[in-house]
């Protein structure tokens, strides 16, 4: 197997600080977090508004330190190291982040050529020809005419300042993109215009993706796998076509099951929510040592509340972090059948 450009083993992320009885202290924003991404491979990461996407981003960009576990690039740990060599390693550009928001991102004051080569002005290795050419390039890359160029951000549309947020972290070469919700603000031709443009990348620059996205259906036309987080654990993961068709956490069915109709060539299950309420008198879970979805599970018992379940394969490429995923599928189809009986 190839050895992963991006691993994150047992990554824990604590931020802040929130009251719990008549103490306080930071609060786990990500718990044993585990992610693997191949060199030029897509992976998604889905989950609800809180779940860590986000942190788990730019605790992979450096911006946050995970307080355990471990990220490795490359076979190289981004831990461990200092400041100074972290830095230098951002210089890199081995690392890209693509925003959600263009326009808050794109300097006003700046052209697009003044945006889009700035990450090579800053390491002077080049000369201002060679910058403009690279520039002209990677904008044709992007589905731009080079004549944007010497545009403002606000002259131009908000798919064009898209491709230029794409195009600025193109030219300095890099070996992943993290992308947060890259296509939410835009209309459905322009979104599905841009995840072409994405695909296009990666096929030609062979550049791996992380794509954090609410989206399902573009997840679906992009990614080659998914990784679930449900309050900052990853609950499971796989090539895409298994965890749509089979998923083996209720989570990740609750999720579908909520999304629209999703298109790749296969059919996608997705088990009804009524299939997934939770019943009253359910047992609970506890909070520090069980399940974290055990209190929104119809299929928790006893078992779910010794300790927080691992991530288990559950095929050789499919993993899912639930002491059920053998059984519940199966209960909740037939639940379902004997409901309509």
């Amino acid at each position: 197997m190839t050895e992963p450009l991006l691993s994150l083993r047992s990554v824990e992320v604590r931020l802040g600080r929130h009251r719990v009885g008549h103490s306080s202290g930071p609060r786990t924003i990500l718990s044993d977090v585990e992610l693997d991404i191949a060199p030029g491979e897509i992976v998604g990461v889905i989950g609800e508004t809180g779940s860590g996407k986000t942190t788990l981003a730019r605790t992979v960009l450096g911006a946050v330190r995970p307080a355990a576990g471990s990220i490795r690039f490359d076979g190289r740990d981004l831990v461990g190291i200092s400041k100074r060599e972290l830095r230098a390693f951002r210089r890199s550009g081995a690392l890209q982040l693509i925003l959600q928001d263009p326009l808050r991102s794109l300097d006003p004051d700046f052209t697009v050529e003044q945006i889009v080569s700035e990450g090579l002005a800053i390491r002077g290795e080049t000369s201002a020809s060679e910058r403009h050419e690279r520039v002209v390039r990677t904008l044709r890359l992007v589905g731009l005419d080079p004549e944007v160029a010497n545009r403002r951000p606000a002259e131009i549309s908000g798919g064009q300042r898209q491709r230029v947020s794409i195009a600025r972290s193109l030219i300095v070469e890099p070996r992943l993109l993290i992308c947060d919700e890259p296509v939410s603000a835009l209309d459905a031709s322009t979104r599905n215009y841009l995840l072409s443009i994405l695909a296009d990348v990666r096929k030609e620059l062979g550049v791996a993706l992380l794509v954090i996205s609410h989206d399902l259906a573009s997840l679906a036309v992009l990614a080659d796998r998914i990784a679930v987080l449900f309050q900052g654990r990853t609950v499971e993961d796989g090539p895409i076509e298994e965890v749509f068709n089979r998923p083996q956490h209720p989570y990740t069915a609750l999720l579908l099951s909520s999304a629209p109709e999703i298109s790749r060539g296969w059919s996608t299950f997705a088990v009804p929510r009524s299939a997934l309420r939770r019943p009253a008198l359910q047992v609970l879970a506890d909070d520090k040592h069980g399940c974290a979805y055990a209190n929104r599970c119809p299929f928790a018992d006893e078992q779910c509340r010794i300790a927080p379940p691992p991530l288990v394969a559950d095929t050789p490429d499919h993993r899912v972090a639930c002491v059920h995923s053998t059984t519940w599928h199966d209960r909740a189809i037939n639940g379902l059948v004997g409901a309509q009986k």
